[in-house]
């Protein structure tokens, strides 16, 4: 059975939410700082595994300091009182989606583990419980809806480090939790959708790549798999519907493990002696620096690393890639890289291999390769049960690739600094009354102006349907208005084009030339100037018609629609396609006759 689960994090347009800085996004580096993660126990004196897993990366993280972070983001100093207009966008959000407002705010720390948070926490609270939302294929609960701090933007990660930039870091940000109610690609996608339409209706949430995020919880039955960032939401029904045949695919691997009776020989193998004159490049480098290479013995594997649709071999190396380890070789794809069969069959004859056996191949800097095949060893042994929780990062082809366990349990506990806010019910049910119309109810109003639906939801969609609803009653024209916002881009004056296209200054069919240049950076005036040039329609008419006669004389009035787009072409947008077109057909009918 398949379980699909969402969770959307969505930043909100306020001041950051435990400092007065603001959100905007800066590309000014003030001074740089650095941090060291270490996995500490919990208050139950646990160690979290995802924590565990990074420690073992040994890398530094690089704060960049920028003008609109403080000394909170730089965990110099407490955080102050929670963000009050964050919160009250974040609780009409939850009662649009039927959610019980809690009594009282706690702020909580969650554990993070990838150096994102100068602290090794992220500040969050739950605000609402019990929602839910109905879609086409059904009713999907939300069981928790919470306001969080979000994390530091990564700008580049290099050998031993990873350099962050703290503009981003505190921002005020949404997370709405969905029940595992799904059970497909498609699914997932009108959830993720009709989500982000509520959002926007409230008119306070951060535009733009990166402000809206998406993580996707998948299970087929055996453990849960985790998409962590899978924000195209076009993409979406790939991702997951990949992901759910990739998982069935390693329960049917268990299943032919199960039958072998196979098993990990954790026994780490020195191999190196029998590569010393290999042909292969990625082992020769490594060889040439000092490296080694270790193999491991993986009793009743064969086939399953990699032949036909089994594809075990990806995951073993994406799981030491991670570890900036790439020299992952195994049983089932050699000979090949130019390693010989020489090689391996020397490598079986060493580890003692059965029919039903394969082997893993690491070169790398002993240490390292020791660290990786560890991994390998954790790895392999899950394969003996089947899926394993994990995070995995979203890939462009509709792919996963791995990131990390899944964090676990023991990673929230109180935050100290912030006290208690009480929610009171009369505040409530203020909040209620100021809720702004549902996306559907907003739907009808811009069908009402004129436009058709698919239009409609395109503007929800992209935020723009107020102003497409002001300059609708001011200057008229719904359908280009609506196609002129959608394919526009920010920071134009649309008023000012239809100020100019009221007054006669262009034609409609230049409106799109116009926005595409301003888009590019170009002056809307100097545009326009160049719109405004008279031209003699007549005579650029008769003098097309002088080139086309052959046209004329074969297809007659039916070279109308050909000669006018080149007209139309010439004019560029500078006299209504209306007017054009009465000349042109007049000229013909003329001829003709």
């Amino acid at each position: 059975m398949v379980k699909c689960g969402l969770e959307i994090h969505q930043q909100l347009n306020t001041k950051k939410l435990f400092c007065d800085c603001d959100s905007e996004l800066s590309d000014e580096v003030l001074y740089t700082f650095e941090r060291v993660l270490r996995p500490t126990q919990s208050e139950l004196g646990e160690i979290d595994k995802a924590a565990l897993e990074e420690s073992m990366k040994k890398r530094r993280f690089v704060y960049q300091v920028t003008p609109n972070s403080c000394l909170v983001e730089a965990d110099e100093e407490p955080p102050h009182q929670l963000n009050r207009n964050a919160l009250e966008i974040a609780l009409k959000v939850a009662l649009m989606l039927h959610a019980k407002i809690v009594d009282e705010i706690h702020v909580m720390r969650k554990i993070v583990i990838d150096g994102s948070n100068t602290s090794g926490f992220q500040r969050t609270t739950l605000i609402a419980v019990d929602g839910y939302l109905d879609t086409s294929f059904g009713r999907v609960r939300i069981p928790t809806i919470c306001l969080e701090e979000e994390a530091a933007r990564k700008i580049e990660e290099k050998e031993g480090a990873v350099v962050y930039r703290l503009d981003r870091l505190g921002i005020p940000l949404i997370e709405i939790s969905t029940s595992p109610d799904m059970k497909s690609g498609e699914e997932v996608k009108e959830v993720a959708e009709r989500i982000g339409y509520i959002l926007r209706a409230t008119k306070r949430v951060r535009r733009g790549v990166g402000t809206i995020r998406q993580d996707i919880n998948i299970s087929t039955g055996q453990g849960r798999v985790e998409i962590k960032g899978a924000s195209r939401l076009n993409m979406i029904p790939r991702w997951v519907n990949n992901e759910i045949e990739r998982q069935e695919m390693l329960k049917e691997i268990a299943e032919i493990l199960k039958k072998r009776d196979a098993k990990v020989d954790e026994r780490i193998y020195e191999l190196t002696d029998i590569f010393r004159e290999t042909n292969s490049k990625i082992i020769k480098n490594v060889l040439r620096k000092g490296g080694k290479v270790l193999g491991l013995k993986l009793v009743g594997f064969k086939g399953v690393l990699k032949q036909g649709k089994y594809r075990l071999g990806r995951e073993l190396a994406e799981n030491v890639r991670v570890l900036g380890v790439k020299g992952l070789f195994h049983g089932d794809e050699l000979p090949a890289y130019g390693i010989s069969q020489d090689e391996v069959e020397r490598v079986k004859e060493l580890m003692h291999l059965s029919k039903d056996d394969s082997f893993v191949l690491i070169a790398e800097k002993e240490e390292r390769a020791r660290i990786a095949l560890q991994k390998v060893i954790e790895r392999a042994k899950k394969a003996l049960l089947g899926v394993p929780d994990e995070t995995r990062a979203p890939k462009d082809d509709g792919t996963t690739t791995y990131l990390r366990p899944l964090p676990g349990e023991a990673r929230m506990y109180p935050e100290t600094d912030i006290p208690p806010i009480k929610i009171e019910e009369e505040y409530v049910e203020r909040l209620k009354k100021e809720l702004p119309p549902m996306p559907e109810e907003r739907l009808e109003k811009l069908v009402s102006l004129g436009i058709n639906r698919e239009l409609g939801w395109q503007l929800i969609r992209e935020g723009n349907d107020d102003l497409f609803e002001e300059l609708v009653k001011k200057y008229g024209y719904p359908t280009l208005v609506a196609r002129a916002l959608i394919n526009g881009c920010e920071g134009i004056d649309y008023h000012r084009i239809f100020h100019l296209f009221s007054q006669g200054k262009f034609s409609k069919e230049a409106i799109d030339e116009i926005i595409a240049r301003v888009c590019n950076g170009e002056e809307l005036e100097s545009v326009v100037l160049q719109f405004q040039k008279t031209v003699d329609v007549d005579k650029l008419i008769e003098k097309i018609i002088e080139e086309k006669r052959e046209l004329i004389e074969e297809r007659g009035m039916h070279a109308f629609k050909p000669l006018m787009g080149l007209v139309m072409k010439e004019l560029r947008g500078r006299v209504d396609g209306k007017i054009v077109s009465e000349k042109l057909k007049k000229k013909l009918e003329e001829l003709i006759s």
